[in-house]
């Protein structure tokens, strides 16, 4: 497998992309939000098989005696617990942005906050490229160290299930294990280690773009604050459409408002993995969230399209400002969009496709 794709032999690499964009489940989804009977068509692709595990991704979750919210609260879940789901339903009491409920042990629970996983376990790989690679998290989490020559090992982040990293090298561990070395992208003086086979390397042929025939400027992208969708057109014609979580309609005590701004704009920076927040050790875990997978900029203060690992509540603003996504949505996106990136770049910068945001 190359790692280092000249132009050339990556758009040679597009007639796959072509192939997943006809096999893509995500184009079924378009012109169908209007009425009862296309949202709930819509949830039934995030329905999860019965035996699926979910992570509790917030602070705590209830267990409902029936799907239902003012039903009887049976117990609670806790962040980063993982629940097994007998079966999934679409709930008629509701709440109608989200119908989506799970049946677990002794009860039911609604699915906003809960990250569907899997627990997989990869083959380890050492001959790592110059540039980095980028690998994918396959468990529902693992706990990254990090090493000091002052205080040895130390335990820094918990990383979740479909986060994306850039690894250097692959390093013994605190376990004396094979560790892969992460490089964050805020500062490639600031790395960490976590057990390598907790990840998945992604391979080149995984980002080709999609639709490369397609001239630049006639893809776009519109963005519906109202109806909590997000379209992509080639020409006139959607090809792509779905749900997604904009901006809270909040302003924090003296700070600046959490809502998605409206306007017409441009990508101008694509990264696959980007750590959300300052690296600060103490800070709330809900503003340190490293491996955002499949960030697209749009707006010059950081507004971007991105995959998300810390809730699955769309058709419902939840951010403080980006467009959340499917991850493996954004993913597509991602490799829809211009400017068109190469699998080892760490950022793409260009005038890159229309976003209107309404």
């Amino acid at each position: 497998m190359s790692k280092n794709l000249s132009r050339r032999d990556f758009l040679k690499l597009s007639a796959l992309g072509l192939t997943s964009l006809a096999f893509s489940p995500y184009l079924k989804q378009i012109n169908r939000y209007a009425g009862q009977s296309a949202a709930q068509d819509w949830w039934a692709k995030l329905m999860p098989a019965a035996g699926s595990s979910a992570r509790v991704a917030t602070d705590s979750v209830s267990i409902h005696r029936l799907p239902w919210d003012e039903s009887q609260i049976l117990y609670q879940r806790y962040l980063d617990d993982i629940l097994n789901i007998y079966f999934p339903t679409i709930s008629d009491h509701g709440p109608e942005t989200n119908p989506v409920w799970y049946r677990v042990w002794g009860g039911y629970v609604h699915s906003a906050h809960l990250q569907l996983v899997e627990n997989r376990l990869n083959s380890i790989v050492s001959d790592i490229p110059e540039t980095g690679q980028l690998v994918e998290l396959t468990t529902p989490y693992t706990l990254s160290y990090r090493y000091t020559t002052y205080a040895g090992w130390e335990p820094l982040y918990r990383l979740y299930y479909q986060s994306v990293h850039w690894i250097r090298s692959l390093e013994e561990g605190p376990d004396k294990k094979p560790w892969y070395k992460i490089e964050d992208e805020l500062d490639k003086y600031y790395v960490y280690y976590a057990p390598a086979e907790n990840f998945r390397v992604i391979p080149d042929e995984e980002l080709t773009p999609i639709s490369p025939d397609v001239p630049a400027h006639l893809k776009r992208i519109e963005v519906s604050i109202a109806q909590q969708t997000l379209t992509a057109f080639e020409e006139e014609r959607a090809v792509f459409q779905t749900k997604i979580s904009s901006g809270l309609n909040y302003k924090p005590k003296g700070g600046l408002r959490w809502d998605t701004p409206t306007g017409t704009y441009n990508i101008y920076s694509k990264m696959p993995s980007k750590h959300m927040g300052d690296g600060n050790l103490a800070a709330d875990a809900d503003y340190e969230l490293p491996g955002v997978p499949w960030v697209c900029f749009f707006e010059q203060t950081g507004v971007a399209t991105h995959g998300t690992y810390w809730h699955t509540n769309w058709g419902n603003r939840m951010s403080h400002g980006c467009i959340n996504m499917v991850s493996d949505e954004a993913k597509w996106l991602y490799r829809w969009t211009t400017p068109v990136a190469n699998p080892t770049d760490w950022e793409k910068r260009g005038l890159g496709t229309q976003v209107t945001v309404f």
